[in-house]
């Protein structure tokens, strides 16, 4: 059969940084510590195209996910970044004109956590991993991977808090001061999504409960699935203490990394994201950030 794919284009030969598939769902398992675990995985696969061909040959990546993914039933891997960098591997063997293979995944994850021991339960977080593999000279690949996580909190404006602050003074002029300045005041939250991801050397490991601890520490709370009346009030006040605009929530969680994450090298890059679901405004807010581990333990302090 003619191989349409190999053919050269009709017009604009330019080579592609990235042709793929997308939205590939497979079932992976991962062997942790306690215990093997089945991770219901999308997957993102892609290559270059140099200029020379018309197409990519996308049955390939199919089937290198079949047959590199479907296996971990009988032999688990280590972890999600893993199964991407031996993916991304592979894509190069089988596509031979390709000097880059791009592959990224995302699965649920659950963590048992709870506003009390009693109301612990399963709650649910994204996983997020990366891996980028170029060939750099004859047979040698370079790589490079990246593990990361979302987690969903919740925000309490502080703008909107000082206003109500100030509003109430005028309305209640009996109200002492003092009393004011130390209450939790009304302020209108935010549903908050973070995603904090790591790009790592070949021998530096990250444990991602940490960065979903890191996460929710930046945020004003965290949010739970089990709340009863009095722990939906303690969830509101914790928040309403530690008001932030989504730019405190990105700045908190990369001061935070450097004493969180001692033992890895500042080579270590940093990606992170946060988006507020406005409740009030008839948009999102959302800022973002790239950043050395090396580049945050030099500006700690400041």
């Amino acid at each position: 059969m003619k191989d349409v794919h190999a053919m050269a284009p009709t017009r604009g030969r330019l080579t592609l940084r990235s042709v793929g598939v997308s939205g590939i769902r497979k079932p992976l398992s991962v062997q942790r510590k306690d215990r093997v675990h089945t991770l219901a995985a999308t997957f993102e696969v892609a290559v270059d195209l140099p200029s020379e061909r018309k197409g990519s040959d996308l049955s390939r990546n199919a089937e290198v996910l079949a047959e590199l993914v479907d296996r971990t039933v009988e032999r688990p891997v280590a972890s999600l970044e893993s199964a991407c960098s031996t993916i991304a591997r592979e894509l190069l063997v089988r596509h031979a004109y390709a000097t880059e293979a791009t592959v990224s995944a995302s699965a649920e994850y659950f963590l048992r956590r709870g506003i009390s021991e009693e109301k612990r339960s399963f709650e649910d977080y994204l996983l997020l991993a990366e891996a980028r593999a170029r060939r750099s000279g004859g047979s040698r690949v370079e790589l490079r991977r990246a593990v990361g996580a979302e987690a969903v909190g919740m925000t309490a404006c502080p703008c909107a808090m000082e206003t109500c602050r100030e509003q109430l003074r005028a309305e209640y002029p009996a109200l002492a001061d003092a009393s004011l300045a130390s209450l939790p005041m009304i302020s209108h939250n935010q549903r908050n999504r973070t995603r904090l991801m790591f790009e790592l050397d070949d021998d530096a490991e990250v444990e991602v409960d940490d960065l979903i601890a890191a996460i929710e520490a930046a945020q004003s709370s965290p949010t739970y699935a089990i709340l009863k009346r009095g722990d939906e009030g303690k969830v509101v006040l914790d928040a309403h203490r530690h008001p932030k605009f989504v730019e405190d929530v990105l700045r908190d969680l990369l001061a935070g990394l450097p004493s969180a994450f001692p033992g890895l090298p500042d080579s270590v890059g940093v990606r992170a994201s946060t988006r507020s679901e406005e409740s009030i405004h008839k948009y999102d807010v959302e800022a973002s950030h790239r950043i050395s581990l090396g580049e945050l333990r030099r500006t700690a302090g400041r």
